[in-house]
């Protein structure tokens, strides 16, 4: 369900006192629940934590609503999902969806987190720190590059030796689709190792290994080499087509026709790292066959 917007009544009472009683969350949480203007009162923002209120607050809160998404691997400080293909990690903006984050705050509670980022078409596995705590460690973990991810991906053409790709990417809110990076000299630097698996029929499966972590570095990557992935509805489509996808307008058919498949044929497979001293290198229950 991700943010929903609720009624609750409050009688002369500290703004403060009622959010932390009520949410069960510190002060620290309370006020930022404030500053981020998501309580309201006779269609006005409220501002002041300190002062007493009384009547019905409209509040904007995290109310998970589980899938049923359970972690195919856990410890105490950490969970990996194995994430479908179409869901979300976290909802957009105050969007009433359901994404991945809905079944960790349900299993784990409101200080569990996603590690980091995968995109929505892409299936596959996601680090869930459990506490403020591991969030940090594992956060630090991959600005440090200490965890490392490697993809299967079904990709256009024919690729028959390992490559490395070292082009720079740019964030370009210039462009006619805002989601789209391009490559471009005065982006940041990106590296990834491709390393073909077999070829299927005029296509290749191959294993991505993105060795810095850019927004969709695997798919601007190999589309820059001209192997696009089969079901990109972003790179190597016309603007037009990615609009359309981009606003859900797109049908199933079109996106078949257009793109070469019903998703985006990217899947992280394999993740490895130390913790706490102990090494753990996983790998996914999906099949590549079966996405």
């Amino acid at each position: 369900m991700g943010f929903v917007k609720e009624k609750f009544k409050i009688e002369d009472e500290k703004l403060l006192k009622f959010l932390t009683k009520t949410f069960n969350i510190n002060e620290r949480e309370a006020k930022k629940t404030v500053n981020r203007g998501r309580v309201g009162l006779n269609g006005e923002r409220l501002k002041y934590y300190n002062q007493n209120y009384s009547g019905v607050l409209d509040i904007i809160y995290f109310k998970p609503e589980p899938r049923g998404i359970k972690p195919i691997f856990e410890i105490e400080d950490f969970a990996i999902f194995d994430k479908p293909s179409g869901i979300a990690i976290y909802p957009k903006g105050f969007a009433h969806s359901q994404t991945l984050l809905d079944d960790v705050r349900f299993l784990y509670g409101k200080d569990a987190n996603l590690a980091h980022r995968l995109d929505k078409e892409t299936s596959g596995l996601v680090i869930a720190s459990k506490n403020k705590w591991s969030e940090k460690i594992i956060k630090t973990m991959f600005e440090d590059k200490k965890i490392q991810k490697y993809y299967l991906a079904l990709v256009e053409g024919k690729i028959t030796r390992e490559l490395t790709i070292n082009k720079p990417i740019l964030t370009n809110s210039d462009l006619d689709i805002k989601m789209k990076v391009l490559i471009d000299k005065e982006g940041k630097n990106s590296k990834t190792i491709i390393i073909p698996i077999k070829t299927i029929g005029d296509n290749t499966l191959v294993i991505a290994k993105p060795l810095t972590g850019r927004q969709h570095q695997i798919r601007v990557h190999l589309y820059s080499i001209g192997h696009r992935i089969v079901g990109d509805p972003l790179y190597g489509v016309e603007s037009k087509i990615a609009d359309k996808y981009l606003k859900g307008e797109l049908s199933q058919e079109d996106r078949i026709k257009f793109t070469g498949a019903n998703r985006l044929m990217l899947h992280s497979n394999r993740i490895n790292f130390n913790y706490n001293n102990r090494k753990y290198d996983i790998y996914s229950h999906q099949t590549f066959n079966s996405l």
